[in-house]
């Protein structure tokens, strides 16, 4: 956690000055540690002269934000209009299924976040998800689970 609070604090130093500094601070720290810890939340409040409610409603109202570790892989379905219209239902309730979670949690293992997403831009190619970094269109339940079986294997 020591390390982690130095981390904080040295993406605090780096963004604390810039005009509208939260976003991009609350991005850099995401991008850093995979989450934004709730511990973290005075330190950020304090340097930016901001309430920890604020913080807090910041990071709890945009999706994007995560104040818990993810797993090794996060997984994120689509839910946007075009994908829904193409199928994407039936391919959340499989990928849930065979899972054993909902969004925003992670298996048991730790491997897998899974996290809906309002838009990929992959509208032509819906439906669409995108695991870790790497954006998949006109996918099928069972496309989701090799690339899921591969990223474990990948990365256990």
């Amino acid at each position: 956690m020591h390390d982690q609070m130095a981390r904080i604090e040295s993406h605090i130093e780096s963004h604390q000055h810039m005009a509208g500094a939260l976003m991009p601070l609350l991005h850099a720290i995401q991008d850093d540690l995979g989450y934004i810890p709730e511990e973290c939340y005075g330190v950020i409040a304090k340097a930016l002269n901001l309430s920890v409610a604020e913080i807090h409603g910041v990071v709890t109202f945009y999706h994007h934000f995560r104040s818990h570790p993810p797993g090794r892989h996060v997984l994120q379905v689509c839910r946007a209009e075009s994908c829904q219209a193409m199928g994407c239902g039936a391919l959340e309730t499989h990928v849930k299924s065979s899972l054993g979670i909902d969004y925003h949690e992670t298996t048991s293992d730790g491997s897998i976040t899974l996290e809906p997403v309002y838009c990929l831009g992959n509208c032509a190619c819906s439906p669409t998800i995108m695991l870790d970094d790497e954006v998949y269109g006109r996918v099928s339940p069972q496309q989701v689970e090799s690339l899921l079986a591969n990223a474990r294997r990948e990365n256990p």
